[in-house]
């Protein structure tokens, strides 16, 4: 269950729990024949796999529009029971040094929508910022920005150091000038100094951390190649699929932190 939903079977419990918790009667518009669990599964599929609704529909023994109604019904409900424990920028730890990287989430190109394109990568997506721990844990990721936007605009842009000192941050020398630990760049009229080269290796030597986290996360999430205006848009559906499991820990966790003081 894991594999397919990025959560499990005890996790999914949870969120028909708050689903069925936090809701009103008109909320629970899910299709009878599946069921709130069922429903829920097959949200959490479609976001995370972005799995063809027939396919969905023949795993589960119900018709294409049975497997949508059950999609529309749960998305938004997701979003409202979860919604105050997604990671935010003001959730970052001002005493923690942080890995932090951009990274393209591709999507179709769409003539209307020119500013997506991305002459670093030859694509067209959005730009997302991935924090991390030395650690590699995933801290905060970043709503999507055009693609055609460089890092430092979009981290700016998020907020991100707004109220954060970035001064112990390690970014990539496309963060050069923010503040932040970065890789030295090679001046225009000489070679890089024996002991900068060194520098360089080290810092390169640290931000694998963070490549190997932005690489996990992208295996983990299918581009479905939406329109990029649409509230299920890859960049969107991805921030909120690869956020689920933690989001959902940190629900529970406060969950049985309030029983435990009701009890005492």
């Amino acid at each position: 269950m894991y594999h397919t939903t990025g959560l499990t079977k005890e996790q999914i419990v949870d969120v028909c729990a708050m689903i069925h918790r936090d809701t009103d009667s008109a909320q629970k518009c899910w299709p009878p024949i599946l069921g709130l669990y069922k429903s829920v599964v097959i949200t959490l599929t479609y976001l995370r796999r972005n799995r063809v609704q027939v396919e969905l529909g023949e795993t589960y023994d119900v018709s294409q529009p049975t497997v949508s109604r059950a999609i529309g019904a749960i998305t938004p409900l997701l979003v409202q029971v979860l919604h105050g424990e997604v990671p935010t920028a003001e959730d970052l730890d001002p005493r923690t040094q942080y890995l932090v990287d951009g990274t393209l989430l591709p999507c179709w190109p769409w003539r209307e929508h020119p500013e997506l394109y991305s002459g670093k990568h030859h694509t067209t997506g959005m730009n997302v910022q991935v924090v991390a721990t030395l650690g590699g844990q995933l801290a905060w990721i970043s709503d999507p920005i055009d693609g055609r936007r460089h890092d430092t605009h979009c981290l700016r842009d998020s907020g991100a150091l707004d109220t954060l000192d970035p001064a112990d941050w390690v970014g990539d020398k496309g963060y050069v000038g923010n503040g932040m630990i970065t890789p030295i760049k090679k001046p225009a009229h000489r070679d890089l100094l024996g002991w900068e080269k060194e520098f360089n290796t080290a810092i390169n030597r640290i931000r694998y951390v963070i490549e190997r986290t932005i690489a996990n996360f992208k295996a983990d999430v299918q581009p479905a190649g939406r329109h990029p205006s649409s509230s299920t848009s890859p960049a969107s559906r991805s921030r909120e699929a690869i956020s689920l499991s933690e989001v959902v820990a940190r629900a529970r966790s406060k969950r049985d932190s309030s029983v435990s003081r009701d009890q005492s």
